[in-house]
């Protein structure tokens, strides 16, 4: 489901009343725990965690004039969503992750490359999302994009 909204709070605010709560638990457990440098907009209709154009000009390879995407939550149909780019990137982040799951949730780990779909918003494992929200500072991101992500110029 992709809105058209412009805050953090118009997205939240649009969301179905059951998706509110475990929504913003998210976002704030994201916000909390997040390295500095990363900034926090409304990217591809949802809540986005990217590095500013102002910390990293060149922008994202496929579109330069928007931020460095890293993390994505949304409410979609069926499920609440996070996009991290980082499971997809690193290969010992994704089994880092992969491993520690059952030990944080009821329910089996529903996931494509970077993206953790929460079929129960009532299971959602915030400490291992905060857990796994510190693992990556913006350098770090950077390095790994332009290793794997950006193209050769």
């Amino acid at each position: 489901m992709q809105l058209s909204v412009n805050t953090p709070e118009e997205y939240l605010n649009s969301l179905p009343e059951e998706r509110k709560a475990p929504v913003s638990k998210l976002r704030d457990t994201i916000l909390e725990n997040l390295p500095a440098g990363f900034e926090e907009q409304i990217t591809y209709g949802m809540l986005g965690y990217v590095i500013p154009l102002g910390l990293y000009p060149p922008g994202y390879h496929c579109t330069p004039e928007q931020a460095l995407p890293f993390i994505n939550i949304g409410s979609q149909k069926n499920f609440i969503v996070m996009h991290h780019l980082g499971l997809y990137a690193f290969t010992d982040l994704l089994e880092w992750f992969q491993a520690e799951y059952p030990k944080h949730a009821k329910y089996k780990l529903d996931m494509g490359k970077g993206c953790v779909r929460f079929k129960k918003p009532d299971d959602i494992p915030y400490a291992l999302i905060a857990e796994l929200t510190r693992k990556v500072t913006p350098a770090q991101w950077i390095e790994q994009y332009e290793k794997v992500y950006k193209r050769k110029g």
